[in-house]
């Protein structure tokens, strides 16, 4: 099949009319515009519906009752518009609603700057709302995978009847790579006879987060987490040279694409390194980062942030390797050459970890 260069953003939104989205309800903000605006003209064409909303709450709202319909339906934004979608996620998460929710991330706290980020880790993989919830959380590395994994997404979601984050960044948004339009089996609607599509011929359906009955609320809280739990059967990653390496680079989006160029060039210089990329962040691939740190004495995690993938890596390493940050924040993407250096700083240091 043909390949067609597209930008991140227009590839995703491609993606999801492939996979039957036909609802869209979102609010402008940079970087990840170019998706409402490719929807506002591709939805109309499907027999779909576009809306720019008065804000981000009413879209996040809006979201949530096309999807008590049972409609696919999708929402995006960045960094301050998430965070004003929050209430409204965490309501959908607790009413058992499938959506996907797209955040291409830009530089923060507060208002930031639109140059990429990954300081929304946290945000999206521990749940920024209230209450105990939880989101898919899917991270692509590619223009192709931004296709790719929009499917994936509407898939787990109606599976899980749960929301899924797919968590981009600025420069994955707005970079322009080949796609392939690979066929995708995304538009079979499954059943969903919780929908709230009118009470002809059965008992009316109620879609609600509320339990004033602290009984009944501990018992679907516990229903939640056998769901989630279900949910850590869904890893996704990628390993590259893991097999032998002394030193394992550890990042997810771009940052693991350059740190697979600070691997290759560290072995042309004879030092053994290797990547692990998450592609799921939640559920978080344990046991692969495990089996892919076997025969590491370091771990370098390579991220646009403070230091936040970070902390999953050492929990989920168990504390058993020596796991270090290198980050770069504000706006400012890490080089295959300052990547590179953090490596041979740690394999020259003469300290080393037991290994797993």
């Amino acid at each position: 099949m043909a390949k067609v260069l597209m930008k991140g953003n227009e590839a995703l939104a491609e993606a999801a009319i492939r996979a039957g989205c036909r609802y869209f309800f979102g609010y402008p903000i940079t970087p990840q515009n170019e998706i409402p605006e490719y929807l506002a003209k591709r939805l109309p064409e499907v027999g779909g519906v576009f809306v720019q909303a008065e804000s981000e709450i009413a879209a996040i709202n809006m979201v949530y009752g096309a999807a008590g319909a049972g409609a696919r339906v999708m929402t995006s934004s960045s960094g301050p518009g998430i965070s004003l979608k929050q209430e409204g996620i965490t309501y959908i998460a607790g009413a058992e609603l499938p959506c996907v929710i797209v955040n291409i991330q830009r530089g923060g706290p507060g208002l930031g700057g639109i140059q990429p980020a990954q300081s929304d880790y946290f945000q999206a993989v521990k749940g920024g709302g209230h209450g105990d919830y939880k989101l898919l959380v899917l991270a692509p590395a590619t223009v192709q995978e931004m296709f790719d994994l929009m499917g994936k997404a509407f898939d787990l979601a109606d599976e899980y009847r749960n929301p899924v984050m797919i968590l981009g960044d600025g420069i994955l948004g707005q970079m322009m790579e080949p796609v392939e339009f690979t066929e995708q089996n995304h538009t079979q609607r499954m059943e969903k006879p919780w929908a709230t599509t009118g009470a002809k011929g059965r008992s009316p359906n109620v879609i609600t987060s509320l339990f004033l009955d602290p009984v009944e609320l501990e018992k679907h809280n516990l229903h939640l987490q056998t769901k989630y739990d279900r949910m850590s059967q869904e890893t996704l990653w990628e390993n590259y040279k893991t097999k032998d390496a002394e030193l394992v680079l550890v990042g997810y989006g771009t940052s693991a694409r350059i740190a697979k160029a600070a691997v290759d060039q560290a072995r042309e210089q004879g030092i053994k390194a290797g990547l692990f990329r998450p592609i799921s962040l939640f559920p978080f691939p344990k046991n692969a980062l495990q089996e892919a740190c076997k025969q590491a004495n370091h771990v370098l995690t390579v991220e646009m942030s403070m230091g936040q993938l970070v902390e999953d890596v050492r929990y989920n390493l168990e504390f058993k390797v020596p796991v270090h940050l290198y980050g770069r924040v504000g706006g400012m993407v890490p080089t295959t050459r300052s990547v590179l250096e953090e490596v041979k700083r740690w394999v020259n240091s003469g300290e080393g970890g037991g290994n797993l």
